[in-house]
């Protein structure tokens, strides 16, 4: 198994403002990603030989900036396995396991403390 993190996502709600704020920091440009019911633009990435994770800013309706708005999401074999662990576990699902189109699936669950992460697989 790889490192337990595979992804960030950081939630906006200017995104224009968002963007401008990151590309100016890190020097870099962020690229636009079509999702289903969101809008996404991520930070550059290596696919394979690289380390580290990558990320997103993201503008969702429901899903507020600040306080817990950045999101570590776990790789799972099947998000849906896990997000049942963590509702047995104490936790709570916040959202239910759903598609993402080519890029797999994702899963929210808050964790005793109330802590949201996300859960991602592929399957």
């Amino acid at each position: 198994m790889g490192n337990p993190v595979g992804w960030f996502e950081i939630y906006v709600q200017d995104m224009k403002r968002a963007r401008t704020f990151y590309e100016a920091v890190f020097g870099l440009a962020l690229t636009h990603m079509e999702m289903p019911g969101m809008e996404m633009w991520a930070f550059p990435m290596e696919q394979q030989g690289a380390s580290g994770v990558s990320g997103a800013l993201i503008r969702m309706q429901g899903l507020a900036s600040g306080g817990n708005s950045t999101i570590v999401y776990f790789s799972c074999k099947d998000c849906g396995v896990e997000a049942g662990k963590a509702a047995r576990a104490g936790g709570s699902v916040h959202k239910d396991k759903t598609s993402i189109g080519e890029h797999g699936f994702f899963a929210l669950v808050l964790d005793t403390e109330g802590n949201m992460i996300g859960l991602h697989s592929m399957a």
